[in-house]
């Protein structure tokens, strides 16, 4: 069957595989059938209300119903946006006020933090919408006026100023991420993702599209069961979880507990992450508990879908050495640039730059934003070609291996020397008795502060530190954490640490 919208991969496997489990979180359950079926209540109702191509805000807790309606939206020709349920009011006003969105899908839990909001805008109950009758008829209608090409979802991040972007991803992004993730990862009808990331985060994608796409079951894991390592474990054995695609901090939080070695573990199989750097001290404690397991290091940002490059572990990663983010994804390019744009080769560091069929349109009703990271490819100019800045300081290691640096914004200048604060982190995450660990800079008074977690005593890590950067590099402050703080999408809240500065 021809791919043109992600929806016609439910349409496959509803065909295929009608009774199949396809998700599931810790109230109900749907086969693809009954995904399909009220999926096309929600398109339905939609386009009897004359809506196309038009935004629309969901606002569900992470549930069986929130995939549904993405599905649902996405069958109506729309384009949705996840709102996180926990955020906070102004931050959702100023979301809706982006999209300029008519419609909200919510449910009775939630009906109340809507009315809260001073914008004006219809709210639809999904308790309700589920009452409409499926017409196959009018759906079947509105494919034939979508193209691949057409927006599928708004998703909102954070700049450095706090204030959101919403990154425009079309149906042809995404379906050229699952087709390339499918065939790299060997995910099939036998797969039992293991859901962790929020859907409104963009490594939610990969979960969501490809349990459609291959026929797999997208388990939602409930999110007090990470504080609960008992509880996970058992969650994770009971409902036969094989494959885990997880934020860093959180494959680090059940490392650092300790409950790696247990037999409830083994039926995990691939373990990909992404979002964050992973140390490999903690990465070599799942190697060794599931040494017979694949691991995979995918690296990139929502404005690319996700991910541009990656890396499967094939060879021995020493605690102290950066992880590498491998190669780039099939259907797409990298290449790496100094300050003036040039192709830098060799070991030389630079930024780099992404180009391919996974590159997002840009930033919603944000052209300014849009045109300082979406830009002319600098290393040709004979035709339009559009590149996005990643923003990101990478290089190529001896074998030929990409290897993250650091953040463009992580970049210091420190007693005359440029600094990478990442390559601070890597090697203090390396030590002994450490658990997680982010360096920041402060401007103000000139020097580089050290957040940790971990059983170390202060004199150990200021000594072993000495060992392991240049006297330049090494920290002037240190404030000694219980727990390394999170943010929404479970990556380390480098916000909050500023403020303890």
């Amino acid at each position: 069957m021809y791919i043109k919208l992600v929806t016609d991969y439910l349409d496959e496997t509803v065909s295929k595989y009608p009774n199949k489990i396809g998700v599931k979180d810790a109230i109900k359950e749907y086969s693809f059938f009954e995904i399909r079926k009220y999926a096309l209540k929600i398109a339905s109702f939609l386009a009897k209300l004359n809506m196309l191509k038009k935004p629309i805000a969901i606002y569900l807790d992470k549930s069986v119903d929130c995939f549904v309606s993405m599905f649902g939206v996405a069958y109506s020709g729309n384009f949705y946006t996840i709102i996180d349920v926990t955020m906070p009011q102004t931050r959702i006003e100023k979301i809706l006020s982006i999209l300029d969105a008519d419609i909200v899908i919510t449910d009775k839990k939630h009906m109340i933090d809507l009315r809260k909001n001073d914008r004006e805008y219809k709210v639809f109950l999904i308790e309700d919408i589920y009452n409409t009758v499926e017409d196959e008829i009018l759906i079947k209608k509105i494919r034939g006026r979508i193209i691949d090409t057409d927006i599928l979802y708004v998703l909102f991040t954070s700049g450095s100023t706090g204030e959101p972007k919403g990154v425009i991803i079309s149906h042809r992004n995404v379906i050229t991420y699952m087709e390339w993730s499918g065939i790299a990862f060997g995910f099939d009808e036998n797969t039992i993702f293991g859901n962790q990331t929020p859907f409104y985060f963009s490594m939610s994608v990969l979960d969501v599209f490809q349990t459609v796409r291959s026929a797999a079951k997208l388990v939602i894991i409930p999110k007090k069961l990470f504080s609960l390592p008992g509880d996970i474990i058992t969650y994770i054995d009971e409902n036969k979880i094989n494959t885990i695609y997880w934020v860093p901090s959180a494959l680090c939080q059940l490392a650092n507990m300790g409950v790696l070695k247990s037999e409830k573990l083994k039926g995990i199989n691939k373990i990909l992450f992404a979002g964050e750097v992973m140390p490999a001290k903690q990465l070599n404690m799942w190697r060794h508990a599931l040494p017979g397991a694949f691991f995979a290091n995918l690296f990139g940002p929502t404005e690319v879908t996700d991910i541009c490059t990656y890396y499967i572990l094939d060879r021995e990663i020493s605690d102290d050495e950066s992880v590498p983010i491998g190669s780039v994804c099939d259907n797409m390019n990298i290449f790496i640039v100094d300050e003036n744009g040039n192709e830098v080769f060799g070991n030389d560091e630079g930024e780099m730059l992404v180009r391919g069929s996974s590159v997002s349109y840009g930033y919603y009703r944000n052209p300014e934003k849009t045109r300082e990271v979406f830009v002319q490819n600098p290393i040709q100019q004979a035709y339009n070609e559009i590149v996005y800045r990643t923003g990101d300081i990478v290089r190529y290691n001896d074998l030929g291996e990409i290897i993250y640096i650091s953040r463009k914004d992580f970049q210091i200048k420190h007693m005359g020397y440029r600094i990478e604060l990442g390559e601070i982190e890597a090697a203090v995450s390396s030590l002994d008795g450490i658990d997680r660990v982010c360096c920041l800079y402060d401007s103000a008074n000139s020097r580089i502060v050290l957040f940790y977690s971990g059983e170390t005593e202060l004199d150990d890590l200021k000594r072993n530190i000495r060992n392991k950067v240049p006297k330049y590099m090494v920290p002037s402050n240190y404030q000694k954490l219980e727990e390394m703080p999170l943010n929404l999408n479970g990556k380390i809240d480098r916000n909050y640490l500023k403020t303890l500065i």
